[in-house]
């Protein structure tokens, strides 16, 4: 009888346990299962966010990218502007006033002049011709009138003009040689050019270069810097009789018109 009590006790004990070890497994299945969700549902929003941030960082190069073309493409207007305003007006008129230096320099200032179609001043040529026969048979007209009193004037005829002087200035010495003088002329604009002359040459080449430049002897004289005087040039005199033995100074001067 105490025997079949042991066992039932065991039995019953053994149950116990069983179902104890059943719940322990369900409660130890719960918990994993509730940490692989949370561990789970972790990892997803973290690959998520990592995507999200990938996508933003594709999304802010893409519109770096955007705003560095569009800069570009304005820096390379601007630049357009500023060369097609500035620099190439500038170009051309560096290149206009070397044009015009040399020209001055060479004497041939009548190229910097417009020209003239040919053919656009016909009607004015027919016009004085007009006149001038008009005024040709005015004359002889009284001409006939007044003959016994002579009074008809005979107009003088009109000058010819003069051709050109070919000028032939001496050949310009290198800076080594001897007996060699610079001679600067300052322009009445303030532009000043140097050339080099044997001290042995003509007082009068001073005047060719002058003509050669642009400057007529007529219309323009050569004066000292310091003291301010007439430059006084004779016909045989050579550069260093007249005083020109070390660089020298000339000023470019417009002769007073006498009325």
């Amino acid at each position: 009888m105490f025997l079949k009590e042991a066992i039932a006790e065991a039995v019953r004990q053994g149950i116990k346990d069983l179902i104890l070890l059943c719940g322990r497994i369900f409660l130890l299945l719960a918990l994993l299962t509730v940490i692989i969700s949370v561990t789970t549902s972790w990892v997803n929003s973290f690959k998520s966010s990592q995507v999200y941030l990938k996508e933003e960082e594709e999304e802010n190069e893409k519109r770096q990218k955007l705003v560095r073309k569009k800069q570009q493409e304005t820096q390379g207007e601007k630049a357009s502007r500023y060369i097609e305003n500035v620099l190439k007006p500038h170009r051309e008129m560096k290149l206009k006033k070397l044009e015009e230096r040399f020209y001055q320099m060479t004497g041939e200032t009548w190229k910097l002049s417009n020209g003239h179609k040919l053919g656009g001043d016909e009607d004015l040529v027919l016009e004085s011709e007009s006149q001038t026969s008009f005024e040709t048979s005015n004359r002889e007209a009284a001409r006939r009138r007044n003959l016994p009193n002579c009074l008809t004037k005979v107009s003088p005829p009109a000058e010819q003009p003069r051709q050109k002087e070919v000028l032939n200035l001496p050949e310009e010495p290198p800076e080594t040689a001897e007996e060699v003088v610079t001679v600067a002329l300052r322009c009445p604009g303030g532009r000043v050019l140097k050339r080099r002359f044997f001290k042995s040459c003509s007082s009068q080449v001073l005047f060719g270069w002058m003509m050669k430049i642009g400057y007529h002897p007529s219309l323009y004289s050569l004066s000292s810097s310091f003291p301010r005087r007439p430059l006084e040039v004779e016909g045989g005199w050579s550069l260093q009789d007249i005083g020109i033995t070390m660089g020298t100074v000339l000023n470019v001067e417009k002769k007073e018109q006498s009325s």
